[in-house]
């Protein structure tokens, strides 16, 4: 029998659609822009309907809003309910208002209770309502239910569908059950919860352990305990507690302990790169900017800090403007201060930035806060010293004047000790304050290294040089 025969049957890829790292070709995508300058519906349910979910969300990101009104039109509605969730957050709005409420509420009942009050979120109120009144009593109870926890929470996270077994069950009830109930069940789950009367979760079995065991097997002699999530818990937290733990699936519990719904790891991974592209974004002051977004949002997410840091630099204006003299008497002053601010706002950052990553993965705490901040003020002692050595050769070769080259050293040490104590310093005190330290870290760090370096640079050459 030839190997041909017998190989399993793999999902087949359009490499007309996508490239080999798994993108949208611009041919593909101008094919969709064709078809739907075009009018032509049918072609261009040609052109989606083998593709994934998020690769149609994808392609949405590509296209222009008048563009994506026609594509959406035409999309098959199963494919449409698998891309709704997968879509950026405004494209998605845009979308929705584009779908008729029936259509919408028929394409919500082919999704998880999870997703699908996250698409429901994003409606206006009265298309929510038309939306939520066109839905089956069941399905519109269980997205009013996750849409009642807040926002960011375990509750919000979850789904509501969930495997769970009683005690009493053996190996061979709960596949019995599984077989059954089908249609009922989560379309993907990995661990059975084992309940109590009270609908407690005691324990939980995965499902490759259970189909190793015999069916007589008692599920209470296999379990293994669980991390419960509560369903006030922030997502973050969970997706703490899931990358601790490697877990694959957790339980979820209301305020008496009972079992509600099941965060799976899918859902982790949207959460840890939403959280990791937020902090991302908030170190340069701005917000989450995709590719939907307008000119005027984008303004509106950047002009704050921009005002902030505004202020900070006139702060260091003004700490120059009180050194005038120095700087006429000697203009190499003004040729080599801008080196001095750069070098320590450079340093800043880097000690921000490794300050703000331990703080989300809470490797830098009250316990080893100490510890770390004197790594980091060796470390800027080090560097400090390497820099100034070099630049004041730099200098010395540059002008001749060995007491220039004194001054431009001591700065830049002076600095960089600054910037490695302001890089860990500002995200610890704004994450004592409950801030978040992505937000304003960036703006005080480089406005300490301006002021500290011009201080420093300006003042001893005021007492070395002149």
């Amino acid at each position: 029998m030839s190997t041909d025969a017998i190989a399993p049957l793999a999902p087949e890829i359009d490499h007309e659609a996508l490239d080999e790292d798994y993108v949208l070709t611009p041919a593909f995508v101008e094919k969709v822009v064709d078809a739907a300058d075009d009018g032509d519906g049918m072609r261009l349910r040609d052109l989606t309907e083998d593709l994934h979910p998020a690769d149609v969300a994808d392609l949405m990101g590509f296209l222009t809003a008048e563009h994506r009104a026609v594509v959406v039109q035409w999309l098959a509605p199963d494919l449409l309910a698998e891309t709704l969730p997968e879509l950026d957050d405004g494209i998605r709005e845009e979308v929705l208002e584009r779908v008729p409420h029936v259509t919408l509420a028929e394409a919500l009942q082919e999704l998880d209770s999870d997703d699908a009050a996250a698409v429901v979120e994003d409606l206006e109120q009265d298309q929510r309502e038309k939306v939520l009144a066109a839905m089956p009593e069941i399905d519109r109870a269980a997205i009013e239910s996750s849409l009642g926890y807040a926002e960011d929470s375990a509750g919000r996270l979850m789904q509501r569908e969930v495997m769970a077994a009683p005690q009493f069950w053996n190996v061979g009830d709960t596949i019995d059950h599984i077989r059954s109930q089908g249609e009922d069940l989560p379309e993907l789950f990995f661990d059975i919860y084992v309940v109590d009367p009270l609908n407690r979760p005691v324990g939980g079995v995965s499902v490759s352990g259970l189909l190793r065991m015999p069916r007589a097997t008692k599920l209470t002699d296999i379990m293994e305990p669980v991390n419960e999530i509560t369903v006030d818990q922030d997502q973050e937290e969970v997706a703490y507690i899931f990358e601790k733990y490697h877990l694959i699936s957790a339980p979820v519990i209301d305020s008496a302990g009972r079992l509600v719904g099941q965060i799976t790891v899918d859902d982790i991974v949207n959460i840890i790169q939403e959280e990791n592209r937020e902090d991302i974004l908030r170190l340069a002051g701005v917000s989450d900017e995709g590719r939907g977004s307008g000119v005027w949002g984008v303004m509106r997410s950047r002009i704050p800090w921009l005002i902030v840091n505004l202020g900070t630099a006139l702060f260091a204006s003004l700490v120059i403007s009180r050194f005038q003299a120095e700087l006429e008497a000697l203009v190499a002053l003004a040729v080599l201060m801008p080196i001095v601010a750069s070098i320590g706002g450079n340093a800043g950052t880097q000690a921000l930035t490794v300050s703000v990553r331990a703080l989300a993965a809470r490797e830098l705490t009250g316990a080893n806060a100490l510890r770390i901040l004197w790594r980091e003020v060796r470390v800027g002692l080090m560097n400090g010293l390497t820099i100034a050595l070099l630049l004041a050769a730099v200098a010395g070769a540059w002008f001749g004047l060995p007491r220039l080259s004194l001054t431009i050293g001591l700065a830049v040490l002076i600095n960089l000790i600054a910037a490695s104590l302001a890089g860990t310093l500002i995200p610890l005190a704004l994450d004592r304050l409950d801030r978040d330290p992505a937000v304003a870290s960036p703006v005080f760090v480089t406005w300490i290294t301006d002021t500290v370096g011009f201080l420093s640079f300006l003042g001893l050459a005021g007492l070395i040089l002149l």
